[in-house]
């Protein structure tokens, strides 16, 4: 029996997310001796690293995706999304390809793109991850993935332990992997706004942040401990010069999709909307200082509305404020 040739990888999309995972699905397949992975990127030089573990770079999308037999997406939005799909409809022939998606966007998004893809006969799996740029270059990424079966058989040995620390299986239809993510993201954006009330109501009252967080980390577990930690190491507020570990508009973007999703079937989501609100006064905030705010700078915010400074202590002495 001849066994089957190995599967060519390709990537489109290399922001900090997606050039992380790339270049783990790069380094796995340069351990084990097979076929390097194909990548785009419209700024084909974000590649350099994955060129230098002999990642080959592609100078369009048709060339990807007609020359691998799995690709893999990760760009910003559901506009770059779609157009990302636009140009790999039109490139040829996609019969028994496999379009693996990790970007976060509306549940319809992707309704609309799994029956432009199933038309064309290919296969197209939603695998949005959990984890910001850390986790990714790390891999230590939760991914969950929705489509065919038969699809996901074949790409799984791809995901876990290579991006992802684990595997959540949603089911065959992909809309629902986006749900999941969109609810976690509602999630995460509540807890970010929970925390920094109770980190702020913990200045006013003279509790110290260490203790705060150490009741945290002890009692509500590793997350909620990470989260807080993004508010008393300062990283809410990035350096100048300093790119967040999770921008503000991608997290403004993924909190209105919660929004949305909810008012379609006929609810309201309270914590959304104050999330959302403090999310705008935190990116008009950034603006007029001329820096990038990560999506936890709700903190900020919530300290001006107490009464306090925007930036903590530990801000000002890294900025050189409290010098």
């Amino acid at each position: 029996m001849t066994p089957s040739p190995p599967l060519r990888l390709g990537w489109i999309g290399l922001g900090s997310m997606g050039l992380a995972m790339a270049i783990n699905i790069q380094k796995h397949l340069k351990e084990k001796n097979f076929t390097p992975l194909r990548y785009w990127n419209r700024t084909l030089s974000r590649g350099a690293s994955l060129e230098e573990l002999k990642g080959v770079p592609c100078w369009s999308i048709r060339e990807v995706v007609q020359g691998c037999d799995v690709i893999f997406i990760s760009v910003s939005d559901d506009e770059a999304l779609t157009g990302v799909i636009q140009e790999t409809l039109a490139s040829g022939a996609l019969s028994d390809k496999i379009i693996v998606d990790t970007t976060t966007v509306h549940p319809s998004t992707t309704r609309s793109i799994t029956t432009q893809l199933t038309a064309a006969n290919a296969s197209y799996i939603a695998a949005p991850v959990f984890g910001a740029t850390p986790l990714a270059q790390a891999g230590h990424l939760l991914m969950a993935v929705a489509g065919p079966a038969s699809a996901i058989g074949i790409v799984s040995p791809y995901l876990k332990s290579v991006v992802a620390r684990n595997v959540i299986q949603v089911g065959d239809d992909p809309s629902k992997a986006l749900l999941l993510k969109t609810s976690s993201n509602f999630i995460t954006a509540g807890l970010m706004y929970l925390l920094s009330e109770a980190h702020t109501l913990a200045a006013k009252a003279d509790l110290p942040a260490p203790i705060l967080e150490s009741l945290i980390e002890q009692n509500f577990g590793a997350y909620a401990h990470g989260v807080s930690r993004r508010m008393t190491s300062g990283a809410y507020y990035p350096a100048k010069r300093q790119p967040p570990s999770s921008g503000l508009e991608l997290g403004m973007k993924d909190v209105g999709h919660g929004l949305s999703v909810a008012k379609d079937v006929g609810m309201e989501l309270k914590l959304g909307e104050l999330s959302m609100e403090a999310m705008r006064e935190a990116k008009a905030f950034g603006d007029a200082k001329g820096r990038k705010m990560d999506s936890s700078s709700v903190f900020g915010i919530v300290r001006q509305r107490a009464g306090l400074d925007f930036e903590t202590d530990v801000v000002k002495v890294r900025d050189g404020a409290g010098k």
